[in-house]
């Protein structure tokens, strides 16, 4: 109760809002102060101790244009106790049929994978209309899911600007291996006639640092140094140059890191990035930037 200021009473009185009927009530002379108010505030509580299954939420998630109903479809369950009701059961059946079931599943799958890589939602949509135009062609019937989906999540990666590695992809996508991997992503690409693209070191330099808690100038010194060694005949692929120019780095640093620290960052093995380095070792002076060290302690980098 709240005091208002009463016409009858001709002061402040206690109120008493009637919820059934909307009507503010004065509390000594009974006088109806405000009528058919709306009540603004929230129609129930959830408390820490209530079960699961009885959320009083009358709303459902967001509109999905990828749906054919636009994912507002309805949700028919059972009533509670009842085992084997034709009407209950022949609802069911009609759900189970649902064409829009198998979207939702890998919507659901991909959105998983996209939680455990920490991607942003844009890549999760273009994940999915990736993943929708696949099963518009109906050619990943018999394939493994996992499989497509994967491919699908890598090639939105590449789209949005926000690559990954092909590792990373497949250690979120339940035991997917790389060669299922490869032999999907080709065909989705031959397929769609997308773009292949081309993954460069630079596009997983700034990540990887982070990863090892680089501070702002070794970051700048690496992403210049990766910039240079495309100048040389470094035949590595992208992720490994990374990983071995980020090592020369860490070696030039105040801040030494051992080997497997970076070999873990970049989720490249120890002995690719010592056969890397041993690539990039020669062009050392022409690569890491004059701002950054001096000639003196580039001589004493040790030699792979």
């Amino acid at each position: 109760m709240s005091d208002v200021y009463c016409s009858d009473c001709k002061r402040a009185t206690e109120v008493v809002f009637d919820h059934s009927a909307g009507d503010t009530v004065c509390s000594e002379c009974g006088l109806v102060l405000e009528s058919h108010s709306i009540d603004e505030t929230s129609e129930w509580r959830t408390f820490a101790n209530e079960s699961g299954d009885n959320d009083p939420v009358r709303v459902g998630g967001p509109t999905n244009p990828l749906l054919a109903d636009g994912g507002l479809s309805t949700v028919i369950s059972k009533p509670n106790g009842v085992t084997s009701d034709f009407l209950s059961s022949s609802l069911g059946r009609w759900r189970n049929r649902d064409p829009d079931r198998s979207l939702i599943l890998a919507f659901r799958t991909i959105a998983t994978m996209c939680d455990r890589l920490g991607l942003v939602a844009t890549i999760k949509d273009r994940a999915n209309e990736i993943y929708q135009k696949v099963e518009d062609q109906k050619s990943s019937r018999g394939r493994n899911q996992d499989v497509i989906l994967a491919a699908c999540l890598f090639i939105a990666c590449r789209q949005e600007d926000k690559p990954r590695t092909i590792k990373e992809i497949c250690s979120v996508a339940n035991g997917v291996t790389m060669k299922e991997f490869g032999q999907a992503y080709n065909k989705i690409v031959n397929q769609l006639k997308l773009e292949r693209g081309q993954l460069h070191a630079w596009d997983l330099m700034r990540r990887f640092c982070s990863h090892l808690g680089m501070n702002n100038q070794a970051v700048k010194a690496a992403q210049e140094a990766v910039l240079k060694s495309e100048e040389f005949d470094i035949r590595r692929t992208p992720v490994s140059i990374a990983a071995a120019v980020i090592y020369i780095i860490m070696q030039l640093s105040d801040d030494k890191k051992p080997l497997r620290d970076v070999s873990i960052a970049t989720g490249v093995t120890e002995g690719t990035i010592r056969k890397s380095y041993k690539d990039l070792y020669p062009h050392i002076s022409k690569m890491i930037p004059s701002w950054y060290t001096k000639e003196e302690d580039l001589k004493n980098i040790s030699s792979p």
